[in-house]
Order: C-alpha cells, then sequence, then structure tokens
C-alpha cells in the first residue's frame, strides 16, 4: 500500500440511495398479509434485489416518501439514509455498520396496508467494500479490516475508514451514500482503488 492503477480487481462504485431492509412481519404489516417483496431490479451482489415495493419514512420533522425496499427480507428491520435525509426527518445522522442498531433512531414507516413504528434502526450506514475472498487475498485483507479508497473520478476524493467485508458471494463493490458520492461526482463507471490500511 498505497496501490496504483495498476493493481489487481479495480472495484466497482455503486450509489447505495435511501432504502428499507424488512422483516416478513414488517412486509406483511405494510403491505398486507402474505405480501411477498417482487422484483423490480437486480442488484449488483448475487441474490440482492431493488423490490418494486416502496413506502413512505416519517421522524419527528419531516417524512420522504417511494423509499425503495430492497429484498429478500431480513430478520431485523433497517433504514439506510443519507446524512442529508436525517435533516430533513429530524433524526440525529448515526453512523453505524449494517445491522448494528444500537443508539440508533427509530421512525414510523408508512405503506398501503398499515404502518410500522420501529424504535430503532435508521442509520447513516457506514461506507463499505463487499470483497469476494480472492479480492482480498489479491489486496491482502481480511475481514472486518478498516482501509482507505481513492474514487477515481473527476473530482478525486479518498474516504478513510472504510469497512471491508468478504464473503464467497460477494463482487468487489464499494457501496456510497448519495452524500458521498455527490462529493466525489460519481457516476456509472467510476472505479475505487484501495489506497492504504
Amino acid at each position: 500500500m498505497p496501490r496504483t492503477a495498476a493493481a489487481p480487481n479495480p472495484l466497482v462504485v455503486n450509489v447505495s440511495a435511501r432504502h428499507c431492509h424488512l422483516t416478513q412481519e414488517a412486509v406483511e404489516a405494510l403491505f398486507g398479509k402474505d405480501h411477498k417483496l417482487s422484483v423490480h431490479k437486480w442488484l449488483y451482489q448475487d441474490g440482492q434485489f431493488a423490490a418494486k415495493e416502496t413506502i413512505g419514512i416519517a421522524g419527528p420533522k419531516g417524512r420522504i416518501e417511494n423509499v425503495r425496499m430492497l429484498g429478500p427480507v431480513r430478520k431485523e428491520t433497517q433504514v439506510e439514509i443519507s446524512a442529508t435525509d436525517s435533516f430533513q426527518l429530524g433524526i440525529p445522522p448515526i453512523v453505524r455498520d449494517s445491522g448494528q442498531h444500537a443508539g440508533s433512531p427509530g421512525l414510523r414507516l408508512m405503506g398501503p396496508a398499515g404502518e410500522v413504528t420501529v424504535e430503532s434502526g435508521a442509520i447513516v450506514a457506514a461506507r463499505h467494500i463487499h470483497m469476494h475472498p480472492d479480492q482480498a487475498e489479491d489486496w491482502r485483507l481480511s475481514d472486518g479490516q478498516r482501509v482507505r479508497v481513492r474514487i477515481d473520478s473527476e473530482r478525486p476524493v479518498v474516504f478513510d475508514d472504510v469497512l471491508v467485508r468478504v464473503n464467497p458471494e460477494f463482487q468487489g463493490e464499494l457501496h456510497l451514500d448519495t452524500d458521498e458520492a455527490n462529493a466525489a461526482l460519481v457516476k456509472n463507471g467510476t472505479t475505487a482503488l484501495i489506497w492504504g490500511v
């Protein structure tokens, strides 16, 4: 480290816009008994999809409509928003790794069949990399490490404290939220390189 543009396996950069992960119980409360999320678009990671279903989310000061569901369903409901979204909703921007809900605020979720209030789980997801073990070996990285990443764009940015997640089902992909992506002028085809540990 640092790597150069000739380093193996440059990472695809994808923007993770605001979205919800729901339990099956929450899906049914919001969309009706026995409802199953339907595929709108398959995502970069195998088996993951953006659903056709959307909901509204509300906090103490505001509401955001048309928030996309991601599938498949999960064991816990989680709402991933940007810091800008948190200000609109009136909740603090709590940065957490996915699944780490301790100390995070809740929200009201509104669907066509009903509402659900979650006591926690509204987070600004920490920027992170999905990585296949072969790529992790190339980079000499392991699951759970934190790295620096350089975005190759018209406005290059180096992000610190990027979580590495290694799994045989993953493909190399950096997830940024909309605030981070806008700061780096990310567009289709933007790539990233590991810049240091």
